[in-house]
């Protein structure tokens, strides 16, 4: 059987907070929507489920983000997630300049969880706590020929 990545689905705190922050890095807006009903209810299994939505595409096409902000139920706060916890982890994402990234990302009030690591003399990378405390790698390839 064939398989396909569709996209990464990440609950929001803001929407329009996470909208800015990817599309500043570059990421395009595909379309929004506002779900709600049975449908919704059945494919989520949540009753009452009531979310805003947006589906955002890296530049190259291959790559989606599914980002959603409840209306209802009311969404849960929890402790951002941390770099070794079991489960969702982080979305990461290649940059042609990680600098550039980081003065985007710092526009929004996201910097480096601790710094900027080279990994082989092959990438620089580091971790940013995104809105809604969503962890994002960016990392930049070197010596790209």
């Amino acid at each position: 059987m064939p398989i396909k990545l569709e996209n990464v689905g990440i609950a929001v705190r803001d929407l329009e907070a996470a909208i800015a922050f990817f599309t500043d890095l570059g990421l395009a807006v595909l379309g929004r929507d506002t779900v709600s009903g049975e449908w919704a209810d059945t494919a989520v299994g949540l009753d009452g489920n009531h979310a805003k939505i947006a589906l955002l595409q890296t530049p190259d096409g291959t790559g989606r983000l599914e980002l959603f902000e409840y209306l209802h139920p009311d969404a849960i706060e929890t402790e951002p997630t941390l770099p070794n916890e079991i489960g969702m982890h982080r979305v990461a994402f290649s940059v042609d300049d990680i600098d550039e990234a980081l003065e985007i990302a710092a526009r929004h009030g996201c910097h480096p969880l601790r710094g900027v690591a080279t990994y082989e003399d092959i990438y620089k990378l580091t971790y940013v706590r995104g809105p809604s405390g969503i962890l994002v790698m960016l990392a930049q390839e070197l010596n790209k020929t």
